[in-house]
């Protein structure tokens, strides 16, 4: 008797969407945000390369490193704006915005949802 209905799913198969994350999704969402605080774009590029299987930590690492990217270049248009003074403020509200959109994602993705950071440029899709 070979019923379709009585066949479980091979346990490599990615995770549906609809589905809740995994604790261990979860986690490794959180330390994406954390080390994209400290570190700019450098973890949610290691997450993105490193975790395809898994859909949740791959969405989060694309939106930590889509923002990473964003303050880079902030970073970069505050540096020269020094020039005339103006620079330091961009460069100020730079890290306020970097350390408090990275703690709303910390936040977000410990509860198990999806984080948007509103200002970002989506150049990785």
């Amino acid at each position: 008797m070979n019923d379709e209905n009585s066949k479980t799913p091979a346990s490599t198969e990615p995770m549906p969407v609809d589905s809740p994350p995994s604790q261990d999704s979860k986690n490794l969402a959180l330390l994406c945000w954390i080390g994209s605080a400290l570190l700019g774009f450098i973890p949610g590029l290691a997450f993105y390369l490193v975790k395809k299987d898994d859909a949740y930590v791959q969405d989060q690492a694309k939106e930590a490193l889509n923002w990473g990217i964003t303050f880079l270049l902030v970073l970069i248009v505050g540096k020269i704006l020094t020039i005339i003074l103006v620079g330091f403020l961009v460069i100020g509200f730079a890290w306020l915005c970097n350390v408090l959109f990275c703690i709303m994602g910390a936040v977000a993705t410990s509860d198990g949802k999806p984080f948007r950071v509103p200002f970002a440029l989506r150049l990785i899709k």
